[in-house]
C-alpha cells in the first residue's frame, strides 16, 4: 500500500472542506475582489460584506428550495447554543410553554436537557433502550423509533429531533409529514430539526418543517457559523429572558447583522454553497454520497472482522461508526491509518471504536483508500 499525497480527513467536525473553496479563500485572503481588504477586516455593515452575506443567503435558499415563508439566519454559538436559543424563541408560541423531544442519540439528549431550563419538556419517543427487530437485538441509540409510536402533546409549542446523530451514526431519511402528525393528534405542532451533520447532503422536504438548524462545520462551511432556517410565522414569540442578540425577530429583521456576525465563516460557507451549485446542487451531491456510503457499508457487510451496530435502515450516509473485534487492536489500527494519510478515524470517546465521517467534500477516492486499508488490516489481523 502507498500513502496519499494529501491526507484524507475523516473528522466528524470541524471537517474536510472542498479544496477549490480553500484555494479561493487563500487567493482572496489579503484582497477580496479588489477591495484592498481581507473579509476578516471588513465592516459587517459595509457594502462588501453585505453583498457576501446576501449572496450566501440567496445561494443557500436556492440549494434548499426555500420560499419566502422562511427566514434564513447566520448565527453564532453552534448547534449547542441553539439548544437554548430555540426554546427561548419558541416556547412562547403557546401559553403552556411545553416542548416534546425525540431521543435518538447523544445530541438529542443534550438538546432536551438544555430545553428543560425554559419550560415543560417531555420525551415523545426514545431509542435509549434495547429494541428487538427481525430476530436481532439492537442496542440503545442505534435505531430510530418509528414515527407511529411517537407520543406528541397537541399543546406542545414544538417537536424536536436530531435527524442525523453524529456520534452514533443514526440518520432519519424522511421527516414526519402532515398526515403522520395528524395521526399523532399533533397536526399543529411545528417540527424543529437539528440537521447539523447532514444538511446539504441531499434534498430535504421543508413542507412540514417549522425550524431547521445546523452547525456549519460538517457540510456547510467552517466552525463559527450556525445556519438557522425558521418559518416566519414562528418568529416574534420569544420569552422575556431571551437576549436581544438571540431573538430571531431581531436577527431576521437585520438579515443576520443585528450585531457583528461571524463574517469570515459566513464568507467561506458562501463559497461552499457556490461550490455545491456548480456541482449541480443537492441532487448531484446526493448521488455522490450514496456511492460513497454504499461502497463503505458494502465492504463492512461482507466482512466478518468489523462490527456495525446501527440498524441498517437508519445507517447514516455521513457518519459511519465501526468496531474492531478487539479493542487491543485500536491503537495499531489508528497508527497504520495515520501513516497512510487516513486521519481522524478514532470514534467518539462516549462510544469508542472508530468512525469515518464521509461528508460532501470527501471524494470517493478517499473512501476507496480507506476500504483498501480496512481490507488489508483484516487480512493481516483476522
Amino acid at each position: 500500500m502507498t500513502s496519499v499525497k494529501r491526507p484524507w480527513n475523516f473528522s466528524a467536525g470541524p471537517s474536510v472542506l472542498p479544496e477549490p473553496v480553500l484555494e479561493q479563500a487563500a487567493r482572496e485572503m489579503l484582497d477580496w475582489e479588489g477591495s484592498g481588504m481581507s473579509v476578516m477586516e471588513m465592516s459587517h455593515r459595509g457594502p462588501e460584506f453585505t453583498r457576501i452575506c446576501d449572496e450566501a443567503e440567496a445561494d443557500l435558499r436556492q440549494l434548499l428550495g426555500l420560499n419566502d415563508d422562511f427566514a434564513v439566519m447566520f448565527m453564532q454559538g453552534g448547534a449547542t447554543a441553539e439548544n437554548a436559543i430555540i426554546p427561548m424563541n419558541l416556547m412562547g408560541l403557546r401559553p403552556e410553554h411545553k416542548a416534546d423531544y425525540v431521543i435518538t442519540g447523544s445530541w438529542s439528549k443534550k438538546s432536551r436537557a438544555e430545553a428543560e431550563r425554559y419550560g415543560d419538556v417531555a420525551v415523545a419517543a426514545s431509542s435509549d433502550q434495547v429494541w428487538q427487530r427481525d430476530g436481532h437485538v439492537w442496542q440503545p441509540l442505534t435505531w430510530v423509533p418509528p414515527v407511529e409510536q411517537w407520543t406528541v402533546r397537541p399543546e406542545a409549542s414544538y417537536l424536536h429531533f436530531c435527524s442525523n446523530e453524529t456520534i452514533g451514526g443514526v440518520e432519519m431519511f424522511s421527516f414526519p409529514d402532515q398526515a403522520q402528525m395528524k395521526a399523532l393528534g399533533a397536526a399543529d405542532v411545528p417540527l424543529v430539526i437539528d440537521a447539523s451533520s447532514h444538511i446539504l447532503s441531499r434534498p430535504m422536504d421543508f413542507s412540514n418543517v417549522g425550524l431547521m438548524y445546523a452547525g456549519a462545520q460538517k457540510n456547510a462551511g467552517p466552525a463559527g457559523v450556525t445556519v438557522v432556517i425558521v418559518r416566519k410565522d414562528l418568529i416574534g414569540h420569544a420569552l422575556p429572558m431571551c437576549p436581544a442578540a438571540f431573538n430571531y425577530a431581531n436577527v431576521a429583521r437585520e438579515s443576520s447583522r443585528f450585531n457583528t456576525p461571524p463574517t469570515y465563516s459566513i464568507y467561506v460557507a458562501g463559497l461552499v454553497f457556490k461550490w455545491l451549485l456548480k456541482k449541480g446542487g443537492l441532487e448531484a451531491i446526493e448521488k455522490e454520497n450514496i456511492l460513497k456510503a454504499n461502497a463503505l457499508y458494502g465492504f463492512f457487510d461482507q466482512s466478518s472482522f468489523y462490527r456495525l451496530d446501527v440498524f441498517p435502515e437508519n445507517r447514516s450516509r455521513m457518519n459511519v461508526p465501526f468496531h474492531l473485534p478487539d479493542t487491543q487492536l485500536d491503537a495499531e489500527f489508528l497508527k497504520g491509518a495515520q501513516a497512510l494519510g487516513l486521519n481522524q478515524l478514532k470514534g467518539h470517546k462516549s462510544v469508542g471504536g472508530m468512525r469515518a465521517s464521509i461528508y460532501n467534500a470527501m471524494p470517493l477516492e478517499g473512501v476507496m483508500d480507506l476500504i483498501d486499508y480496512l481490507e488489508w488490516f483484516e487480512k493481516t489481523h483476522g
